[in-house]
């Protein structure tokens, strides 16, 4: 690994109040000292500790700064680190890097802070992923699972896997080595029950990885129903502001309009689409066969079906559209004269949750938000001691860890020899 002091500017690059430039390496402190005009000496300062100063480029102030001083190990990166807290400003930033680099440090790569943290052993590499996760959360649920990641609760969980399986691997090794010390007798049976709790462990990890995913990426959610049911309008209301034009005109939305929106501590990238119904209007019939196409790949489909209209074929066509997939229906504009229930609708339906509402006087949201929690999040979310996988990278690795360990079940069950077994553990352990 290279030992170079690097620097860059830690906090967005948009004019504030405060902006922070850091370094990084085994120069940090020479690098600092070079830059700071004040009355401490930086390198001789203590850990953790934050001096009054300014920054000069020679014999020109570039800025009033405090500067903290941060020692290894107890670093982030596990290196000698200095932050360099100053004004803010996109060019005063700018300046500040610029005097610090031509004083011996050099531009960090992206990402290279966190990459050597995690080279330095301060962080695994499911910690290391989690800090980008916290950067990006968008909503409550999202962050805390990046936290509870950052915080080494995956690392904990496969560590304890791990120490499982490098336990009977070792002792398989022993034995074939020393068997006048070690007996296999009968082993494969107890291997056997190790093996089945540690497969039941894996497959908990990969099923949360759906939860993990819909925390992090959010819920791709379409809307759908007939012309003027009140699609746009819930979109409005969802996304908080006047996304959708609305009018009493049907065919108003012929296009896709794309909006990510929170409900409650939940993120869902919602699409409103055209109104289904059949049409000879060549513009509108384009609009109606996305919409169809958008809601075969939705993870939900928000079906709005308005209550004071009677059912026809358009909604038998969405009801038959979406009857195999994860739905909830708005029973829209229950505040007028309705001449269909919820009950009639939930007749139709089958199993759909149905949601009686008006997304005009803003009723029913709170309800839908429980229910799609409800359906995407199973059970109650915990972020103490229960661990969700949030990315692609995680789930294949348990994927396959999983696949070794059915293996070793297959060795069991067909009677072969122990060292069998160790080669599809260590695979597992990998």
């Amino acid at each position: 690994m290279e030992k170079e002091t690097i620097a860059a500017i830690s906090t967005g690059m948009t004019n504030s109040g405060i902006g922070i430039v850091r370094i990084s390496g085994p120069e940090a402190l020479d690098v600092a000292e070079r830059v700071y005009k004040g009355r401490d000496n930086i390198k001789d300062a203590d850990s953790h500790t934050i001096h009054y100063g300014h920054i000069t480029d020679g014999q020109e102030t570039i800025d009033e700064t405090l500067v903290m001083v941060m020692r290894a190990p107890r670093t982030f990166t596990g290196e000698d680190t200095v932050e360099i807290n100053c004004h803010g400003g996109v060019y005063v930033l700018n300046r500040v890097l610029e005097t610090v680099l031509n004083n011996g440090a050099r531009a960090a790569e992206p990402g290279e802070f966190t990459k050597r943290a995690f080279l330095n052993g301060k962080l695994d590499l499911s910690q290391a992923e989690a800090v980008i996760d916290v950067i990006n959360s968008e909503n409550e649920y999202a962050l805390q699972s990046s936290v509870s990641q950052l915080k080494g609760n995956i690392r904990k969980k496969i560590n304890d896997i791990r120490n499982k399986i490098i336990y009977h691997t070792a002792f398989i090794e022993s034995a074939l080595d020393d068997p006048e010390h070690y007996s296999l007798d009968g082993y494969g049976e107890e291997l056997l029950h190790v093996v089945e709790e540690i497969i039941s462990e894996l497959q908990e990890l990969i099923r949360s990885s759906e939860s993990g995913r819909v925390m992090k990426e959010g819920i791709n959610t379409v809307i759908v129903g007939k012309p003027n049911a009140g699609k746009s309008s819930l979109l409005n209301v969802l996304s908080g502001y006047e996304r959708a034009i609305v009018t009493d005109i049907e065919g108003t939305t012929r296009d896709i309009l794309e909006e990510q929106i929170r409900l409650g501590d939940l993120s869902l990238n919602v699409i409103d689409t055209a109104g289904i119904r059949s049409t000879e209007d060549a513009v509108e019939k384009i609009g109606v066969d996305r919409a169809r196409e958008y809601a075969e790949k939705a993870d939900l489909i928000i079906y709005v079906a308005d209550a004071s209209r009677a059912l026809d074929e358009n909604d038998e066509e969405i009801l038959e559209l979406i009857r195999d997939k994860k739905t909830v229906i708005l029973l829209n504009k229950s505040d007028l004269d309705t001449v269909i229930t919820p009950e009639q609708m939930k007749e139709k339906a089958g199993e759909i949750p149905v949601i009686s509402a008006s997304a005009k006087e803003e009723q029913g949201i709170r309800e839908l938000e429980e229910t799609v929690k409800g359906m995407f999040l199973a059970g109650s979310i915990s972020f103490n001691d229960q661990v969700y996988i949030t990315n692609a990278r995680q789930k294949n690795a348990l994927i396959s860890a999983l696949e070794s360990m059915k293996k070793v079940t297959e060795s069991i069950g067909s009677g072969m020899p122990e060292d069998f077994y160790s080669i599809d553990l260590m695979d597992a352990y990998d």
